[in-house]
């Protein structure tokens, strides 16, 4: 972990490289695999948080806003400017809510332009502007891991994400999530670094060029304008900055999609694990541990897992003997128990991931999925290794 103290805005700090799957699994006292079932079952049991009158991210009020002040670091030369990288969005309109990542570029001391995927948020923002409605929400830094797991989640259908943190927060802390209430109405979490007031107006700006997960620079878009109306923060306040393309950004962003790929894999056959790869920057490949059942199983669950998370672009089924995390030990078994005409799914013309630079130019892309399990009727011994 890096903490930096900032000259500007005195008793305030950022951390860098908070979290990795490995220091929460720590914190948490869970396995790896033990924590992609806890994240799992907390996506089908949500609950409600708790609110108070107060909390400690209301400890310190701005109603006059400099966000120049903030430590929100500029990472790469290459990105148009300082960026908020690990701040999440609370927004509610029309009785439903939505608590998403969005990186946020700093236009100027009350402005930021965010990048808005094509997913439930856009799709909020874009019924507001059809009646000219702008968006109350709130930007919300240094929370709870609970809470950053799953405002990383996705849902075919509307899920509040603030009450799968809660049931997250109760199983690892023994007690709801706790929420206080900005004056825009929108609620966040009671236990913060930093909360803001804020709106997405209904004005656009450029925003990127920017690095991203892969490494490599995602496009300059024009994105929408949030307005900051005031800044509330605890105490000597620590401001959480992940570096893009690192451990801390591959895990926030790949952990929450393991659960939905080990559910649409278990679906089709009896699945154990899953890790998204380093080398798949944590969210474009996957390893997949199965126990089939048929010679089918192995084929089947490519295409349960690249339908579990649609911009998987290569996935790897292994038997339960192999470590999905160990990259020596996929690749062992990718060379002792596939044959690549036979055990091999290509499919053309997919979605793909904004994040793939490789995409074609309507968005679409090829696939990969390799079947490295053993059949269960054959005799396993001339495949197992001895050491």
């Amino acid at each position: 972990m890096i903490v930096a103290s900032v000259t500007e805005a005195p008793g305030h700090m950022a951390a860098l490289n908070v979290l990795s799957r490995d220091r929460l699994c720590e914190v948490f006292n869970v396995s790896p695999g033990e924590l992609i079932d806890i994240l799992g079952w907390a996506m089908e049991n949500p609950q409600e948080p708790t609110f108070a009158q107060s909390g400690p991210v209301l400890e310190n009020s701005q109603e006059s806003v400099a966000l120049s002040k903030l430590p929100i670091p500029h990472h790469y030369r290459e990105d148009r400017g300082r960026y908020m990288s690990a701040s999440i969005v609370i927004a509610e309109y029309e009785g439903q809510r939505n608590v998403s990542f969005h990186r946020q570029f700093l236009r100027d001391d009350s402005h930021v332009v965010a990048r808005l995927v094509p997913r439930h948020l856009r799709t909020m923002l874009d019924s507001a502007r059809k009646n000219g409605d702008t968006i109350p929400i709130a930007i919300v830094n240094g929370c709870d891991p609970v809470v950053l797991l799953a405002a990383a989640m996705s849902f075919e259908e509307h899920i509040d994400e603030l009450t799968v943190a809660s049931t997250l927060h109760e199983r690892f802390y023994g007690k709801p999530l706790p929420m206080v209430t900005l004056a825009n109405g929108i609620p966040v979490p009671a236990n913060a670094e930093y909360a803001m007031a804020a709106e997405i107006t209904l004005e656009d700006d450029d925003e990127a060029p920017y690095v991203d997960i892969t490494g490599t620079l995602d496009d300059e878009r024009i994105e929408p304008v949030f307005q900051i109306h005031s800044v509330h923060y605890r105490n000597d306040p620590i401001f959480h900055a992940l570096i893009p393309a690192e451990a801390e950004h591959k895990a926030l962003m790949g952990l929450p999609r393991a659960p939905t790929i080990k559910a649409a894999v278990s679906k089709v056959t009896n699945c154990h694990d899953v890790h998204m790869t380093e080398g798949g920057c944590g969210w474009l490949s996957a390893v997949v541990s199965i126990t089939p059942d048929s010679t089918e199983d192995g084929r089947n669950s490519i295409h349960a897992a690249l339908n579990g998370h649609r911009s998987m672009k290569s996935v790897t089924i292994v038997d339960k003997d192999i470590d999905v995390s160990d990259p020596v030990r996929v690749e062992w078994a990718l060379m002792t128990r596939w044959q690549p005409d036979q055990d091999t799914i290509i499919l053309s013309g997919q979605k793909g991931s904004s994040l793939d630079p490789s995409r074609n130019e309507d968005g679409t892309t090829s696939k990969i999925g390799y079947d490295a399990t053993l059949s269960p009727e054959i005799d396993r011994t001339p495949y197992t290794s001895v050491q």
